[in-house]
């Protein structure tokens, strides 16, 4: 089986999503320049496509573009914060109601695969993990929804704020491994609403763990 090259769309999709994965690990941490001439260079593309790409991600509230300066990495106060995790907790009901996708064996295979790497993690409790395991299970709970705006929305928003977590963690802030029980649970409960084909009831879990996660980091 050959793979298709990529389309020039589609690689500009795959920097979009590095530079936005490497904002959400904090590699690139809140107020610092993105040098353009640098990552052309390392992406292999001429600026204006680049800007293309930095522009989008100044549109989902991730880059800002400073006059004379350059373009710089936002941070998140803890307003906007608290207005992201509401609009999340009440999309993320909507996924079972809005276009659901067919549950099929591989997607509940999917889940437990979640749930083996939360216990694996409570084991060996590290961040960036931690943060890598969230962002799956978000992906896996936004594509039980067809409707692709939903998606878009929610990718959008859990994108904005999702360092936040990560910058607690490394802070000392947040209670790491205490984070990972919790957690196994959360994926547990998750796993079995799913298995019993309960979308409505993994949807309105995912609500309450939404809330529980931004009362501890708060």
């Amino acid at each position: 089986m050959t793979t298709e090259p990529a389309t020039g769309r589609d690689r500009l999709a795959q920097i979009h999503d590095i530079i936005r994965e490497r904002i959400m690990m904090l590699d690139y941490p809140p107020g610092e320049k993105l040098s353009e001439v640098a990552l052309a260079n390392e992406f292999g593309v001429s600026r204006t496509p680049l800007r293309r790409v930095l522009a989008g991600l100044e549109d989902e509230g991730l880059l800002r573009s400073v006059h004379g300066v350059g373009t710089i990495v936002t941070d998140v106060d803890l307003e906007e914060l608290a207005q992201v995790y509401r609009l999340r907790m009440e999309l993320v009901v909507l996924i079972a109601h809005l276009d659901p996708a067919p549950l099929t064996v591989e997607t509940v295979a999917d889940f437990r695969a979640l749930h083996e790497r939360a216990l694996a993690l409570r084991q060996t409790p590290a961040p960036r993990d931690f943060a890598a395991l969230d962002r799956d299970m978000f992906l896996a709970i936004n594509r039980l929804s067809l409707n692709q705006p939903l998606r878009e929305t929610g990718e959008r928003l859990y994108f904005r704020t999702a360092r936040i977590w990560l910058q607690a963690i490394t802070a000392s802030a947040v209670d790491l491994e205490n984070e990972a029980e919790i957690y196994c649970r959360e994926t547990a409960e998750i796993l079995a609403a799913i298995e019993t084909g309960q979308i409505d009831a993994l949807c309105h879990l995912r609500r309450a763990h939404i809330a529980m996660s931004f009362e501890r980091m708060r």
